[in-house]
């Protein structure tokens, strides 16, 4: 999703304010009696969020943090947790996060709705995923997202070929430059009507049209939950097309606590074996204390 859509989406759901403190890190997302009664989705130590200890490369998107906490604050809690990055963010952002020994683990481009599926935006698009390239190849970082677009009354047989056929014109770029363009997979039915790479299977046979190891989906849980679940099983029979992942609890994309549906620890569990060497980026709006509910994120995907 593109920053300023992210950002007006925050705008509109309020979010428990930040707590600036270590102890609220330390303190949070700890096991108790209570939770193990109520079955909650809760890790197993209550040890200090350290993501580090697993086998997942685990990142936050800002976008979700934006109403209350500065990029600079973001990279300390992210080096405090064990996070290896940042997603979602653009050139300008780079010093800081290489200042803080973090990588971006996204770097944005052309507009959510204004995508490869329409060759009318073609230009706009191939010129700001060129620019994302060369600017993530610059800095060292290894993905670029991009987006098919909204159908506009394209369905979905030529939206396909429309999208393979720009993807081949930047693709060689991107395995020039040792960059992966990733598109992201997005629901439809709630968050993004009319965007047409909504459905795993969909964004697979793009990813075999192009055909090459620098084009893959980002694949967001949250949404492929809200369109066709079987989560694990998809993880498990298609990871060799799946670039990134995000995280998200459904209903509301809020936390990946006991209080939505998707159950967490498995899922990154089946990433981790698949030798899953990319990103896994925490994308929740914090309906409490927003690092206590990171950190317990962290947790949960620490495996």
């Amino acid at each position: 999703m593109e920053d300023s859509q992210r950002k007006s989406l925050v705008s509109r759901r309020g979010f428990g304010t930040a707590t600036l403190g270590l102890g609220a890190i330390a303190a949070s997302a700890t096991c108790s009696s209570r939770a193990h009664a109520t079955g909650e989705q809760t890790p197993a130590t209550d040890q200090p969020a350290n993501a580090k200890s697993g086998r997942l490369n685990q990142s936050l998107c800002k976008w979700c943090y934006d109403k209350n906490l500065s990029l600079e604050q973001l990279c300390t809690y992210a080096k405090q947790m064990g996070l290896v990055g940042i997603d979602l963010l653009g050139p300008k952002d780079f010093d800081t996060l290489k200042k803080h020994g973090l990588v971006c683990t996204m770097v944005t481009s052309h507009k959510l709705t204004d995508g490869l599926c329409d060759p009318k935006y073609w230009d706009e698009a191939l010129k700001s995923i060129d620019d994302s390239i060369q600017a993530a190849s610059a800095a060292g970082f290894r993905n670029v997202i991009c987006f098919s677009g909204n159908a506009r009354d394209i369905d979905r047989k030529t939206g396909l070929k429309n999208c393979a056929e720009v993807l081949r014109k930047i693709v060689g770029v991107a395995e020039k430059k040792k960059v992966i363009l990733n598109m992201e997979l997005l629901n439809s039915r709630v968050d993004h009507p009319d965007y047409m790479c909504d459905l795993s299977a969909w964004g697979i046979e793009l990813c075999k049209q192009v055909a090459s190891d620098h084009f893959k989906l980002l694949y967001d849980i949250y949404h492929m939950q809200i369109m066709e679940g079987d989560i694990i099983r998809s993880i498990q029979n298609n990871h060799q097309y799946f670039g990134h992942y995000h995280t998200g609890g459904n209903p509301g994309r809020h936390e990946i606590d006991h209080t939505q549906e998707i159950y967490y620890p498995p899922i990154a569990q089946a990433i981790a074996q698949t030798g899953f060497d990319g990103y896994i980026a925490h994308e929740f709006l914090p309906t409490r204390d927003a690092m206590e509910s990171l950190a317990q994120a962290v947790k949960l995907c620490t495996v």
